[in-house]
């Protein structure tokens, strides 16, 4: 099984907002990009929230990210795998990404998202307890995977549930914020 690495983050120290995936499938470690399988919804939906969609170039989408205020990363650091499938990633293999000097880097971060499941339970497995009780304190929240391999919800499914960032950081109220973050954890 190949040994593989994560990509450096997209970030700038304005962040507020940080998506989380696992680690990049094939198609986008070859590309050298974050989520460049066609099939994933990723871009898409960043597209339809943020105007970061495919028509632009992947370096317009970036800068379109960090001027919303979104960093993106990934929590492994490496790890083995013998597919794109997060369920074959070699539990023993895993090295977090060091998510301290991250936070310390970017103390605006106020919501972490992750993109599915796998990227949650290994932030919640590999980091949050090496992080102090400022981090741990971040909201957390699980958001549907956009990789093309959860094809259970449709995208409109998938789209609904991930409008959560754009209102976060189009600074809703607190209060509406709280009640889709609940409404997403209801909808998984």
């Amino acid at each position: 099984m190949p040994h593989i690495y994560c990509f450096s983050p997209i970030e700038d120290s304005r962040s507020t907002v940080l998506i989380l995936g696992s680690m990049p499938g094939k198609a986008s470690l070859q590309a050298g990009q974050y989520y460049a399988h066609p099939r994933n919804a990723f871009w898409r939906v960043m597209g339809d929230l943020i105007g970061a969609g495919t028509v632009l170039p992947y370096e317009s989408r970036v800068r379109r990210l960090k001027s919303c205020r979104i960093a993106l990363w990934d929590v492994l650091k490496s790890c083995t795998r013998k597919s794109s499938s997060d369920s074959d990633i070699d539990e023993s293999s895993i090295t977090p990404n060091d998510f301290i000097s991250f936070y310390q880097a970017h103390p605006r971060i106020a919501h972490v998202f992750f993109n599915g499941a796998k990227a949650e339970a290994c932030y919640r497995k590999y980091v949050l307890a090496s992080l102090s009780d400022k981090f741990k304190s971040l909201p957390c929240q699980r958001l549907p995977s956009t990789s093309p391999a959860n094809a259970s919800l449709s995208y409109k499914q998938k789209l609904r549930a991930w409008r959560i960032v754009a209102q976060l950081i189009g600074r809703v109220d607190n209060k509406k914020i709280r009640s889709r973050i609940k409404g997403v954890r209801n909808f998984i």
